[in-house]
């Protein structure tokens, strides 16, 4: 590594380094990076819950969930929930289900999830 790289190393922001921390995280779980994803595949994540929101819909509330894995963003949704124990902003999380991609945002519907 050259003194360059070492000293781009100490000017990295905290957000960054998070960014990075998780991204090694996943890939050593095998797991799939947001960014790569695309509309109806299949997916393995790890990431760690940003934001945590309980949207209205008609009668049903749907919980959503945003999870970075460094890579990029993707709203989990859980339809007829209001909460979820163990689901919360900070937590990591291991999900399995298909991402939808719509309009750029992309998300996963009644994902099956493991808390970490």
């Amino acid at each position: 590594m050259s003194w360059l790289d070492r000293m781009r190393g100490l000017l990295r922001s905290n957000d960054e380094l998070a960014s990075a921390d998780r991204q090694k995280r996943a890939a050593a779980h095998g797991c799939d990076t947001i960014d790569a994803c695309t509309d109806r595949g299949r997916v393995v994540l790890r990431g760690t819950i940003d934001v945590l929101t309980v949207r209205p819909r008609q009668d049903t509330p749907w919980l959503e969930a945003e999870l970075s894995d460094g890579t990029g963003r993707v709203t989990l949704i859980w339809m007829g929930r209001h909460e979820i124990p163990g689901i919360e902003a900070g937590r990591e999380l291991l999900v399995r289900g298909r991402i939808s991609v719509a309009d750029g945002a992309r998300r996963v519907y009644n994902p099956h999830y493991e808390l970490l």
